[in-house]
């Protein structure tokens, strides 16, 4: 496959090729081990290109942008996997002549979990509106599999949304479009449950996009309540470059409260990176941390990637800078694993024998040391996939998830892949936030017997529903602070503070 030149340019659609489902492969290095859990082979899926979510069932969720199983058309799927072995749960473009574009097609962003049980996302395409493929849709799936189309972009309201969807304190789901809106340079929209969307804001609404231009990442709500972003090109800065030396803005950070007030934060401006495709992360310091996919000292004209933080107030500080053999392109996002530091992907580069690396795992402490975890390879013993797109998750058995877009850069396919690094299990609440009194869910692993939950110290009543979840009220007395869980096997803490609100 060619190497990819540009983060939009990607989209375009690729051949699906059958993979025979090969043995699992763990490589160990040190008290590290990584494990292939399966190769993807056309009926679950093809092309994973976000990240994966841990449900309130225990199990991972995720989707890919190709393959599925019907008679006709196939363009994606929402897929579970449990005990190492996928399921689909839904096939977009399923249908007659291709009808099932009514419904999406090519989810290129991940799916969340409501707290309403259901799983949300969005597809890149299809929908009941603009013709032939689609400006792309809002979507619900039940946990049994069954779709409901929540609205279907028209391109005045934004269309083609390549980042997913995030449940907000209000219950509300929120998200960006990388088009279309008043000024053709994408939307950030809200949308209710049951399906009513309302248009935030409009990028591109000042001069030469200074705003920001093509957000294609998902948000993050933090905790003042505000969301924030990233924009993959505007900003007051045009000395970034595509591969074909034209010149190019270099992306933005933004903060939008929920009423639509935007305040650009940082633009890019090549030094410090450029072209920001990914979702924030808000640590437990209050710093944000993001990626952006090239830029930075290294790696000639287009850099090769830095990793970032940036104050709630905009203060921008560079971590790292990518030199190839390290990665190059960090495309996803990162995430804050129980050991405090941050986690993630690149898409190229590393030791391997790929042209260009096949990407790598790394972990980077708050301080900006980086370690590489992992280098990804397509051949021999080492064969466990190239290029993975979306970042990690960290399940509360203390492991990482991801996946890798494709099998080699001859075949698509893609992997999942689990990586241990010695963490121990944790719990994870499903709401951040909550006052007295609030129902939250608490998810884990091996809840079964748990005898005591406590908010930092307060006592709660509580029910074990399942061996993964826990549901229970936030107690009288309890203050912010992390959630303790009492099993017979550990004592299990909360991977970070949960917030109790006035």
């Amino acid at each position: 496959m060619k190497r990819i030149t540009g983060m939009l340019a990607k989209l375009g659609k690729r051949a699906l090729v059958v993979l025979m489902l090969s043995a699992t492969m763990a490589i160990g290095l040190g008290a590290q081990t990584f494990t292939t859990l399966f190769y993807f082979h056309g009926a679950e899926g093809s092309e994973p290109e976000a990240s994966l979510i841990q449900a309130a069932d225990g199990n991972l969720y995720g989707t890919t942008v190709q393959g599925g199983t019907g008679a006709y058309f196939v363009y994606g799927t929402v897929f579970k996997v449990a005990s190492n072995a996928p399921t689909t749960l839904y096939t977009f473009g399923e249908g007659p002549g291709g009808l099932g574009f009514l419904n999406g097609s090519e989810p290129f962003a991940g799916v969340v979990q409501g707290t309403d049980g259901n799983f949300y996302g969005t597809t890149y395409l299809g929908g009941t509106q603009c013709a032939t493929i689609g400006c792309g849709t809002v979507f619900k799936v039940a946990p049994s599999g069954s779709l409901t189309t929540l609205h279907s972009f028209d391109g005045t309201d934004g269309w083609q949304p390549i980042g997913g969807v995030i449940e907000a304190a209000d219950g509300n789901f929120y998200g960006t479009t990388t088009k279309g809106g008043a000024y053709n340079g994408g939307t950030v929209f809200k949308i209710t449950p049951g399906g009513a969307l309302t248009t935030l804001y409009n990028f591109c609404s000042q001069s030469n996009c200074a705003d920001g231009d093509a957000p294609q990442a998902a948000l993050v709500q933090a905790a003042n309540g505000d969301l924030y972003g990233t924009t993959t090109y505007g900003g007051t800065q045009d000395n970034c470059y595509m591969t074909i030396g034209e010149p190019s803005t270099c992306g933005t950070v933004f903060r939008l409260t929920l009423s639509g007030t935007l305040t650009t934060l940082h633009s890019f401006d090549h030094t410090d990176g450029y072209f920001p495709s990914s979702a924030l992360v808000q640590a437990t310091n209050g710093y944000l941390y993001g990626t952006t996919s090239w830029g930075g000292p290294n790696c000639g004209t287009n850099g090769c990637g830095t990793v970032f933080q940036i104050t709630p107030r905009g203060t921008l500080t560079t971590l790292h800078s990518f030199d190839g053999s390290d990665g190059e392109t960090p495309y996803a996002g990162l995430i804050q694993a129980t050991d405090g530091n941050l986690y993630g992907t690149t898409l190229f580069g590393g030791d391997s024998l790929c042209p260009g690396g096949c990407g790598t795992v790394f972990k980077i402490t708050l301080s900006g040391t980086l370690t590489t975890l992992h280098n990804f390879c397509f051949e021999g013993e080492c064969a466990d996939g190239v290029m993975p797109y979306g970042g990690l998750v960290q399940a509360t058995n203390g492991e990482f998830y991801g996946t890798t877009t494709q099998r080699s850069y001859e075949s698509t396919g893609g992997t999942v892949f689990s990586l241990a690094v010695g963490l121990g299990p944790f719990v994870r609440m499903q709401t951040a936030a909550g006052k007295v009194g609030a129902s939250v869910s608490i998810l884990g692993t091996d809840l079964t017997g748990a005898t005591r939950v406590s908010f930092h110290g307060a006592a709660a009543a509580f029910t074990v529903v399942s061996p993964s979840l826990i549901t229970t009220t936030v107690p009288a007395g309890a203050t912010t602070g992390k959630v303790e869980v009492s099993t017979p096997g550990a004592t299990l803490l909360s991977n970070v503070p949960f917030r109790v609100t006035p």
